[in-house]
């Protein structure tokens, strides 16, 4: 196959707002890195820190950096220790884990005491906002289903709630999901596949809440206009909720949340609050309910991929609804100001257009 000697690509060069559109060099792959194609890549909310450049992303990344975690592409050439066939179509893990520290020694990849990301700058200036990039083999996942490049691509955040759910145990509960936004509606769809008895979703914006009907939720509530805690305890009998899934990542929400959840209930956190937490009544809400609290960051490499990909293949996640604007990328302007509106739910962009 004959590739071109330059890409169109974002690029981040300096501590400032905004990319730069450019033609730059194909890269060359060494070692074991791949080079792909990138069909599709994505942005999302986590992507407004680097636009903006604001005081998190100097903590999460570095420049330069060619933007995009969420990417779908083929493999076009290999360097001389990578083993995955040219023409594979894959997904990128974006958690570039290190291999030697103590979590990676014990199957915990995902959170990786030395971790770079792709996309971030972190160990690789490369991301998918380009047309080609450069990855190593280690980091991508073959896929083996027949999926479109979009669905490939929504992989990145379906993982996320995957593994949200799977350490929220759904089976047989009322689970609660608070936030509607692309990771929100994509646990609630998991809540639903993993057998969960009633799924109650909540948000501010009556569209957002339309889109997790879609997704299967069985309650909607706005949050806006109804006190929550109140209408959770409506529904359970003055019980508490069984699981719930915190997606929003504000703080008071946060804070509240503990107060409406049952006895021996349990919390998972995908959510990723900016600021200091604080529950009042601490005694009551959290130490005598003997509650289980866990997090998530990323998937489980690979366990969580294989898991996914069989699900969207199976029909049973539908990840399409969660895409609400198609770009080109040498429209990135538009596509982030439709993202900064907070009307967008995924949006996705064609880096070859």
């Amino acid at each position: 196959m004959s590739l071109p000697s330059h890409m169109k690509a974002l690029l981040k060069r300096t501590d400032t707002e905004s990319y730069e559109y450019v033609h730059i060099p194909v890269p060359e792959p060494k070692g074991d890195e791949v080079l792909i194609k990138v069909d599709v890549v994505s942005i999302c909310g986590s992507d407004i820190a680097l636009y903006k450049w604001d005081s998190v992303a100097r903590v999460i990344a570095t420049t330069p950096f060619i933007p995009g975690h969420e990417s779908a592409g083929t493999v076009v050439k290999c360097g001389p220790d990578a083993t995955i066939p040219v023409g594979s179509r894959v997904g990128v893990e974006n958690h570039f884990y290190c291999g030697s520290c103590y979590q990676c020694q014990h199957d915990m990849r995902e959170i990786c005491a030395n971790m770079g990301q792709y996309g971030h700058g972190k160990k690789t200036e490369h991301g998918g906002c380009s047309e080609y990039s450069i990855v190593s083999s280690k980091y991508l996942y073959v896929i083996t289903e027949p999926l479109s490049a979009e669905e490939i691509t929504m992989l990145e955040p379906l993982g996320v709630a995957h593994n949200g759910m799977e350490r929220l145990e759904p089976s047989g509960q009322d689970v609660l999901v608070l936030g509607c936004g692309p990771v929100g509606v994509l646990s609630q769809q998991m809540a639903k596949v993993m057998g969960a008895k009633r799924v109650i979703a909540a948000d501010i914006e009556d569209w957002k809440l339309e889109l997790a009907k879609k997704a299967g939720a069985d309650i909607v509530v706005n949050t806006k206009n109804i006190d929550i805690k109140k209408f959770i305890m409506e529904k359970t009998s003055g019980v508490g909720i069984d699981r719930i899934c915190e997606c929003t990542g504000n703080p008071m929400i946060v804070n509240n949340m503990f107060s409406y959840l049952r006895k021996g209930g349990q919390v998972v956190m995908i959510g990723l609050p900016k600021q200091p937490l604080h529950v009042e009544n601490v005694l009551q809400d959290i130490v005598f309910k003997v509650l289980t609290l866990r997090t998530v960051h990323g998937r489980r490499i690979f366990h969580t991929w294989k898991e996914i990909e069989r699900l969207v293949a199976d029909k049973k996640v539908d990840v399409s609804m969660v895409v609400s604007h198609r770009f080109p990328m040498s429209k990135f302007e538009e596509a982030f100001s439709v993202l900064f509106s907070g009307s967008a739910c995924k949006i996705v962009m064609d880096p070859s257009k």
